[in-house]
């Protein structure tokens, strides 16, 4: 009975995603990224200056609320997380990032993407752009593409209604396979987060998607165990 149970589950989510991928095929592409606060921490970025060997912490407002200098402890380390944005502002943004030859760059996002409706395999696609940008312009940096992760959907208020784990296990999929396919190391931090039925766990999160900062010990706890750090 439970593997039948299993195979139901699969069945759903796969036909779930099917109806949403043709649904979305029609549908404008939303690539914006430009907003005051978008330029306003870009221009602050830029007025940085860059360090050698720096540890870059890259994505959105999940990155921009870590804590990453005191969580690490190092001084190479700087926090380039823009609350909202989105792969093509990565993609949009990277030459800064790229500027120093940075060591290591964390990067985690793609939530904003898929909160806005864009396919899954649109993501994909921008993680690959990404990818190949990184080992064209600073080809000694190690790259760690970390999950998007889990979200504890009873938590979500109405504005992520386009956010769920069947599709963020679906572009996680889809994440390990282009690491593999480029030699990048993936970063899988749902074990870390995540409970018995795969939601973020309540007591690590305020609102189901953002992190309270004990999820950043554990964050960063997980990446030096697995010597990334």
């Amino acid at each position: 009975m439970k593997l039948l149970y299993k195979i139901s589950i699969a069945c759903s989510a796969a036909l779930m995603l099917a109806k949403e991928s043709k649904a979305q095929e029609s549908a404008t592409i939303d690539s914006s990224y430009l907003n005051s606060r978008y330029e306003y921490r870009l221009d602050f970025f830029r007025k940085m200056p860059n360090q050698k060997n720096e540890i870059v912490f890259l994505g959105n407002s999940l990155t921009e609320a870590g804590k990453w200098h005191e969580l690490v402890g190092t001084k190479r380390v700087v926090n380039r997380g823009i609350s909202g944005d989105v792969t093509y502002g990565i993609i949009a943004r990277l030459d800064e990032v790229l500027e120093s030859k940075p060591a290591k760059i964390f990067l985690l996002s793609g939530v904003n993407d898929m909160k806005r409706g864009i396919p899954n395999e649109v993501i994909a696609q921008n993680f690959e752009r990404i990818i190949k940008m990184v080992k064209s312009k600073s080809p000694k940096t190690k790259l760690y593409i970390e999950s998007i992760l889990p979200v504890n959907e009873g938590m979500l208020s109405d504005i992520y209604a386009k956010v769920n784990n069947v599709k963020i296990h679906d572009v996680n999929k889809r994440l390990e396979t282009l690491c593999e396919k480029h030699k990048v190391t993936y970063v899988n931090l749902h074990p870390v987060l995540s409970d018995e039925k795969e939601q973020l766990k309540k007591e690590l999160s305020s609102d189901g998607l953002h992190l309270r900062q004990d999820a950043y010990i554990l964050w960063v706890n997980y990446l030096k165990e697995q010597k990334f750090l």
